[in-house]
C-alpha cells in the first residue's frame, strides 16, 4: 500500500479525470469537472469530513477512493461511507483497487469507525464480485435519494 497516499490539491486534475470515467458509467451521475473539483476540494480542505486517497505509481495517479464520515446511532460511533472508487481501465487487474480499498478500510478502522458502507449500481457485477472479495456483504437495505 506504499503507493496509496492522501490526495492533495495538485492531484485534482487527475482525480477529476478519474471521476469523469466513473460518472460516465454510472446511471445516476453525470461528469461535471467544475462540480467534481468543488467536491474534492471540500473534502481535501476539511479532513473532519473525510479523505481522498490516490494510488500513484511512477508519477501517474492510477486510481482513487473517497472515504466520508458520519455518525451511526445504531453503533454509537463513527461510520464511514466509501465513495468514488475508480482505477484507470489500463491499470485494472494489478491489485490497485485492492490496495485502495484496504487502505480505506484500515484508515476508517484506525480512526474508530465501526462500519464502512458503499453503494454500487445494482447491475455492476464486476464491482459486486470485487467488494465481496474484500469482505463486504450485500445489505437488505434499499437506497432512496432526494436531490435538492
Amino acid at each position: 500500500m506504499k503507493n496509496v497516499r492522501p490526495a492533495n490539491t495538485n492531484d485534482l486534475g487527475s482525480c477529476i479525470e478519474l471521476l469523469g470515467l466513473l460518472f460516465s458509467r454510472e446511471k445516476e451521475f453525470k461528469p461535471d469537472p467544475l462540480v467534481q473539483r468543488k467536491g474534492l476540494e471540500t473534502i481535501i480542505e476539511n479532513p473532519e469530513a473525510g479523505a481522498v486517497f490516490v494510488y500513484e505509481s511512477e508519477g501517474v495517479i492510477q486510481g482513487m477512493v473517497v472515504v466520508l464520515f458520519t455518525i451511526s446511532t445504531a453503533l454509537g460511533k463513527k461510520a464511514a461511507i466509501l465513495e468514488d472508487m475508480i482505477v484507470l481501465p489500463d491499470s485494472r487487474g494489478k491489485g490497485i483497487g485492492t490496495s485502495l480499498i484496504r487502505h480505506a478500510m484500515e484508515f476508517a478502522s484506525n480512526i474508530g469507525c465501526g462500519r464502512i458502507t458503499l453503494l454500487t449500481d445494482h447491475d455492476n457485477e464486476p464491482a459486486h464480485k470485487f467488494y465481496n472479495g474484500q469482505g463486504f456483504m450485500k445489505s437488505d437495505m434499499v437506497v432512496f435519494r432526494k436531490l435538492f
